[in-house]
């Protein structure tokens, strides 16, 4: 499987040195710190008669399920011996966040789940017991959307995540989506949603209302709205979930006629076709960051989310300018920059902005709505497979389980949907309004969890692990030692994989971001575990995905 979301940019790597240890020598792990409840895993020497005691060992997750190890570090790469037990007699440690330690008990390390899961938190799952139950259920990140909701409202969200962390032994990060500069249609007057039925006129005006506001009328913050459509065009609301057709201007306001009903949800894009083609005029102007954004961005780096997801990349240039105005803002901040694929102009500069990244969202909803429909399964596929030659994490989102917002069990299509893009070996999969607004976010979260379990150890049963031919990612000679030792450590683990076919963990010690994503860029099977002696990385996000993927 691919490798997991971890958000580290290249940098300067050490030089490695291999040292031999005597089958006498003993080999302590450090213990991660977790500002949390400690779960720990206990490493015991092999019982196994096939293999020689003295240089392997057996990590026993609580399961019975056993598996040769050995230790990629930043000092040395060395076999891992038995422990010496502590002072108080207890065996050497590794401490784990309370899901991870379920799922290590229940699957081992062999069949722990790897695609991460993360959900968009909303009025339906917004209170601190509705959080709980996320994160029992899997939740590995909490997404909240800039879009909705007020600055006050996000950071009792953000304070609710992080009592959750500290109290009860979960690591669940946090990201942050900006709402972009594209066109969209304001609030509703305060309701949550409206009808619109096949026939009906409505009003779209870039002028504002008083209280109430005249019936089926819709604000649009784009001031140039009226001059840029016309009489014909078809307005897509949402991605195409209502459609309407021009039939009148009359100054600022443009009359349309509903032609496919749906449900009106506040602030949701809306696109124009004309002649079969996605009109654009004036709005492919409009900035990438607006001016509300960067406010949101400021409010995200004083608040220390984990994640920045941009929405509308049109250029790397978005990505880079943003990366450095956090640095210069929050210096030794390494919150992640997330680019959200959901344009034409971010497909037409697709490799540069994945380059430049941290990683990448396949935000389908809107990316169908400028591109055609039959084109979306072929545009994620692409977009998967880059960021996967590119090392880069990528995230599937946008209607995954739809109908779930309103039914407790998934269409079969939408599993096969979900199914898809575990095995195309996405990282993460997201959840948008299924677990914010939606009836059974629990229900919606459990089938993400399952049909991903059971998707990877279809994989892994089938041995489908084809090796890819990946460019160099080293940024300098250092850099480029690093990518050896790991394509060695992962070959290692692969040989070990198929000639005793047991699980085979490597561990990694470091103190730089890109041994790990050098690690994540060798597909082989075998698990992958990292450790590091800075608790400040582990404070954040990458606890969340230590636990490594294929």
């Amino acid at each position: 499987m691919s490798r997991s979301l971890q958000f580290f940019t290249p940098s300067r790597a050490p030089y490695f040195t291999l040292h031999k240890l005597p089958s006498t020598s003993y080999t302590r792990f450090p213990v991660i710190n977790f500002p949390s409840k400690k779960h720990y895993i206990t490493i015991t020497k092999s019982l196994s008669s096939d293999l020689d005691a003295a240089s392997s060992q057996v990590l026993d997750s609580g399961n019975g399920q056993t598996g040769v190890s050995g230790v990629l570090s930043a000092d040395n790469v060395v076999a891992v011996q038995s422990h010496a037990p502590s002072e108080s007699g207890a065996a050497a440690g590794i401490e784990v966040d309370a899901v991870t330690e379920a799922e290590l008990k229940e699957n081992g390390f062999r069949s722990t789940r790897r695609t991460k899961l993360i959900c968009t938190i909303g009025p339906a799952t917004c209170g601190f017991e509705q959080l709980e139950a996320l994160a029992v259920g899997g939740m590995n990140v909490a997404r909240i959307n800039m879009c909705h909701g007020t600055r006050e409202w996000h950071q009792m969200v953000i304070e609710r995540v992080r009592r959750l962390n500290e109290e009860k032994g979960f690591a669940v990060a946090i990201m942050m989506d900006t709402e972009g500069s594209e066109i969209h249609m304001g609030d509703l007057g305060g309701a949550a949603s409206v009808k619109a039925e096949d026939g009906e006129i409505w009003t779209f005006s870039v002028r504002a209302f008083g209280t109430p506001r005249p019936e089926r009328t819709i604000n649009v913050n784009y001031d140039g709205f009226a001059e840029d459509v016309k009489v014909g065009d078809e307005l897509l609301v949402d991605g195409g979930m209502v459609r309407f057709e021009v039939i009148e201007k009359i100054g600022p306001d443009v009359k349309c006629r509903c032609t496919d009903p749906g449900l009106l949800l506040p602030r949701a894009n809306l696109t124009f076709w004309r002649d079969g083609s996605l009109v654009r005029e004036r709005n492919a102007m409009l900035p990438t960051i607006s001016s509300k954004d960067w406010l949101d961005i400021d409010f995200g780096i004083a608040e220390g989310v984990d994640f920045i997801a941009i929405s509308f990349v049109k250029s790397a240039e978005v990505i880079k300018h943003l990366k450095s105005y956090i640095a210069a803002r929050s210096r030794g901040s390494d919150i992640a920059v997330i680019a959200k694929i959901e344009s034409i102009d971010s497909l037409k500069n697709l490799e540069e902005i994945i380059q430049a990244s941290d990683g990448a969202m396949v935000a389908r909803g809107d990316l169908g709505a400028q591109i055609p429909l039959e084109q979306v399964p072929s545009a994620q596929q692409k977009i998967v497979q880059l960021c996967r030659q590119l090392n880069k994490p990528v995230i599937v989102a946008s209607q995954l389980l739809e109908s779930m917002i309103e039914y407790p069990t998934p269409t079969r299509a939408e599993v096969a949907d979900v199914s898809e893009a575990v095995r195309q070996r996405a990282d993460a999969l997201m959840l948008s309004g299924e677990s914010a607004m939606g009836q059974y976010p629990d229900k919606a979260l459990a089938v993400l969890r399952s049909v991903s379990v059971r998707i990877e150890k279809w994989w892994r049963e089938e041995k489908r692990h084809e090796a890819m031919v990946l460019p160099d990612v080293g940024t300098s000679f250092a850099d480029s030692i690093s990518e050896e030792i790991c394509n060695s450590a992962a070959k290692m683990g692969k040989n070990l994989w198929f000639w005793f076919y047991n699980p085979c963990l490597i561990m990694c010690l470091h103190k730089y971001g890109c041994v790990n994503l050098y690690l994540h860029a060798y597909i082989y099977p075998a698990s992958m575990c990292h450790l590091s002696s800075l608790s400040s990385l582990w404070s954040k996000v990458k606890r969340a995905f230590y636990i490594l993927r294929h």
